[in-house]
């Protein structure tokens, strides 16, 4: 399967050929109804016929716990639940909804896949992920992922209104230090794709999280597809049995 980057340039409906959708770094909240208007656009226009859709991280701008059922959450939960009667949605972790369990997958319709995933694209085997594992030039922020762990296991004991106010101070901190930040840095790193791909026996990489949307060529014929964010246009990578494209359209 080959890379065919001219498809990007299209727009308006997929039609109902077999194809895979990616898309991630979508950040929903309430603060930003046209990014959640054009997800519904998307989830209303472009899954007829679809084999899957992956949700490859950062679906929300901040989760903090599934017990948070804000009315926001449970329209977007109830657009996926009936997405999910269409085709199965795969979801991963990103670093924004590292929180995000299997109560909230359950009622949203959502398989929750592992943080690394290993899946057969019409015939070619790819790793898919979110992304952030893979900027290890980041030294701060890969000491912070490593404590995903305590945090999943300290928001059930800390109330709703506390939570809610430290995701508030910790995108407020994140926002002034990658202000600051080369941003090489918060890209990913050769060396980690590269040892991504032999661990796995891949020949795709699939991600987001760089915000970077590009379908890179690598040695030996592998590929790296990045999916791009939502803040001023949609972001689809669309994957068919005969090539691959990236599809946006701006936001409504």
């Amino acid at each position: 399967m080959k890379v065919n980057a001219s498809e990007g340039a299209q727009s308006g409906s997929l039609s109902a050929s077999p194809r895979t959708l990616f898309i991630g770094d979508l950040h929903l909240s309430e603060q930003r109804p046209d990014i959640f208007q054009a997800f519904q656009r998307f989830i209303g226009s472009q899954l007829n016929g679809a084999d899957a859709l992956y949700i490859i991280g950062d679906l929300f701008e901040a989760w903090i716990g599934d017990d948070d059922r804000s009315d926001f959450n449970e329209q977007v939960a109830a657009l996926l639940k009936q997405a999910s009667q269409q085709l199965p949605i795969y979801f991963c972790n990103g670093n924004r909804d590292f929180l995000i369990s299997k109560k909230f997958c359950q009622r949203a319709g959502l398989t929750l896949l592992p943080e690394i995933a290993v899946i057969d694209l019409y015939g070619t085997k790819a790793c898919v992920l979110h992304g952030d594992l893979l900027c290890t030039d980041d030294l701060a922020y890969q000491k912070f992922r490593r404590r995903w762990p305590f945090y999943r296991v300290l928001q059930k004991f800390l109330p709703l209104s506390k939570r809610r106010q430290m995701a508030i101070d910790a995108r407020a901190k994140s926002q002034a230090r990658n202000s600051q930040l080369d941003q090489a840095i918060m890209d990913v790193t050769p060396q980690a794709v590269t040892a991504l791909l032999q661990k796995t026996g891949s020949d795709w990489l699939i991600h987001g999280h760089t915000h970077r949307p590009a379908l890179h060529q690598l040695e030996h014929g592998q590929q790296r597809l990045v999916v791009g964010d939502w803040y001023s246009q949609d972001s689809v990578l669309i994957v068919t049995p005969s090539g691959v494209s990236l599809q946006s359209q701006p936001l409504p």
